[in-house]
């Protein structure tokens, strides 16, 4: 199981919020690209950053950030908000961006996400957020009445091969991610399941392993230092 450590980014600051909620902005760290080189020094092959600014408005913005992470550091970036057009989408890959997460156009444009997943493959990747089961976009602003499963399968049916799912109601909480949902999204679809949302401890880590995911995001747990991110990577490499 690949462990990416996270890096959300509001008006050029890194931070982390509770639950989708702009209210709770709490800055976790002085410099974007020297967290990123934290991460790189102990042992991260990837990262996973969020444009919150970006999901929020639903454009581009503070670029020039993840794209100095993606060229300085040697870290393959996973990249989501605000990219809801083929034109964001290549902008980011010609900037050395490894993946881009498609968010709310997933759910409003799915023809745009499949031109997407026929162009680029794989550097593709669909973010499923949802409440109580049910997908919210616009930043987790919006409820869309969409089934989290029913999306998925919808993404899957297109070719998708990464999904990154969230429980916005854990996220940030460090109150462990949401075992059933995620569960059940990795059982209904083959495509590779990302967990994201409320990890807090190794244990965490090692419960996620053992249903078979492909991959973690652990924001605030690294943060915080109920996570070791040295020890998550080399337990998920068997060192």
């Amino acid at each position: 199981m690949i462990i990416l450590p996270a890096i959300d980014i509001k008006d050029g600051q890194c931070v982390r919020l509770t639950m989708g909620d702009f209210d709770t902005v709490e800055k976790v760290a002085e410099d974007p690209l020297a967290a990123a080189m934290s991460f790189r020094d102990a042992g991260a092959e990837w990262i996973h950053m969020v444009d919150l600014d970006g999901a929020k408005e639903g454009c581009l913005r503070n670029s020039e950030i993840f794209i100095r992470v993606a060229r300085s550091t040697g870290l393959k970036v996973e990249l989501g908000g605000g990219i809801r057009n083929l034109d964001s989408i290549e902008y980011y890959l010609n900037q050395g961006i490894a993946r881009v997460i498609i968010g709310s156009a997933a759910i409003s444009d799915p023809e745009m996400v499949k031109d997407a997943v026929e162009k680029y493959g794989e550097r593709i990747a669909v973010g499923i957020d949802a409440r109580n089961g049910m997908v919210s976009g616009d930043g987790w602003l919006s409820e869309s009445g969409v089934d989290y499963l029913t999306l998925a399968g919808n993404m899957e049916s297109i070719g998708v091969k990464y999904i990154i799912f969230t429980d916005i109601s854990k996220d940030g909480t460090l109150s462990g991610p949401n075992l059933d949902q995620l569960r059940r999204i990795n059982e209904a679809v083959k495509c590779n399941i990302i967990a994201s949302g409320g990890i807090h401890t190794m244990k965490d880590i090692i419960d996620l392993k053992e249903m078979g995911l492909y991959g973690a995001i652990c924001g605030k747990s690294i943060y915080k230092g109920t996570l070791s991110l040295k020890e998550a990577i080399d337990y998920n490499k068997g060192v």
